[in-house]
């Protein structure tokens, strides 16, 4: 099992929001299977508010169509997938008129009853859309205890490629 390091991963976020705020990108949120854990991390740090634009938290199907998420992309390609979370980063980036977007999506733990037939246990996807780019991503997480380390892990995946894309 993997070890999960809070500290570690709460340091990674600080470091991410005090790059964003020095280099002024403005960054937001959709997320589904992580909550707001995401959005949490970056306002961890004082003076998040000069780039963090704000965060949707869309955990059903229906708050992501009420959102801006085509009912078209999630009934043929189902919640969990590539094309719905690359939908959900361009949406959130574009309402928020903000330079990054992350759609995060996936199934922790268990199946979801609401999508019974797309739900893999483990199975992660996120976004990250920015002016001229997106660039999605699928990962396969091991069990963990509780629902914080399953989003902690996620939010790792995705702070790492923050980093690979923005080179600091």
């Amino acid at each position: 099992m993997f070890f999960m390091n809070e500290q570690l991963i709460r340091d990674e976020y600080k470091n991410l929001t005090n790059f964003l705020i020095k280099n002024n990108i403005s960054i937001t949120t959709m997320e589904s299977a992580t909550s707001g854990q995401i959005a949490s991390l970056i306002t961890d740090t004082e003076g998040a508010s000069k780039i963090f634009k704000g965060a949707f938290i869309t955990y059903s199907n229906e708050a992501k169509i009420m959102n801006g998420v085509p009912a078209e992309i999630i009934e043929k390609y189902s919640v969990y997938s590539k094309e719905t979370v690359t939908k959900m980063a361009e949406v959130c980036r574009k309402t928020y008129n903000a330079d990054v977007g992350i759609g995060v999506s996936g199934t922790m733990g268990n199946v979801d009853p609401a999508n019974i037939e797309s739900s893999v246990p483990g199975e992660v996807y996120f976004a990250i859309a920015t002016k001229t780019s997106v660039s999605s991503y699928v990962y396969s997480i091991e069990a963990e205890n509780c629902r914080l380390y399953y989003k902690l892990k996620v939010a790792d995946l995705v702070y790492k490629e923050l980093r690979k894309i923005f080179n600091f």
